[in-house]
């Protein structure tokens, strides 16, 4: 019986095959990324004090002028942003820049703009309406009449008799006004919240 014969098989060349070579990972060096963590947390930190300083500012008393409310040498918080949302009102105690000077003043709305303004007898009158003024040190000493321009208000401190205000100055635009008084916060033993006295004569 035959037997057949088949041609040897060639054998295939090899086909080279490229070997993939891993990307290389890019190892940090600890001292890159302590240094990375520092700037990251000083840029926050800017942020927010700067964030904190553009919403509450911060003020301290010098003088008498808003006694017995306020005290010489208490620090006080200031909020800056409720005169974006909302107008001043009667018996609210703001900051502002002194029309005349560069210096800052704290004293209590008594009138806003349109408002007619009178002193006489040791009462403050608005719009023909005598306040009620539990929070003065005493009655005032002067008399005068105002009637308060538009974008003006007419500003004075409780200790009438020792407070260099609209009554001696004029008064304040309405630019002038930084914030509303919130929180007395030094020293400590006199924390409180700020009373505001509110009241509409009209």
């Amino acid at each position: 019986m035959a037997v057949a014969e088949y041609p040897p098989q060639q054998q295939q060349p090899e086909t080279a095959v490229d070997e993939i070579q891993p990307e290389p990972i890019e190892v940090r060096q600890p001292t890159e990324i302590l240094v990375r963590e520092i700037i990251e947390t000083l840029l926050l930190t800017f942020f927010i004090f700067w964030l904190v300083n553009s919403l509450v500012g911060r003020y301290r008393i010098d003088g008498s002028s808003m006694n017995p409310t306020l005290a010489d040498s208490q620090y006080l918080l200031i909020n800056n942003v409720t005169y974006y949302l909302d107008e001043p009102e009667r018996g609210d105690i703001i900051v502002f820049l002194h029309p005349r000077s560069d210096l800052n003043l704290i004293k209590r709305v008594i009138g806003l703009p349109g408002d007619h303004v009178e002193v006489r007898d040791g009462m403050v009158i608005v719009n023909q309406v005598s306040l009620d003024e539990p929070y003065i040190a005493a009655p005032p000493n002067y008399s005068g009449i105002w009637d308060v321009p538009d974008g003006q208000y007419f500003v004075l401190g409780d200790n009438r008799n020792n407070s260099s205000d609209s009554h001696s100055w004029g008064f304040l635009p309405v630019g002038n006004i930084l914030g509303k008084a919130s929180v007395v916060y030094w020293p400590p033993s006199d924390w409180e919240m700020i009373p505001h006295h509110s009241y509409n004569p009209n």
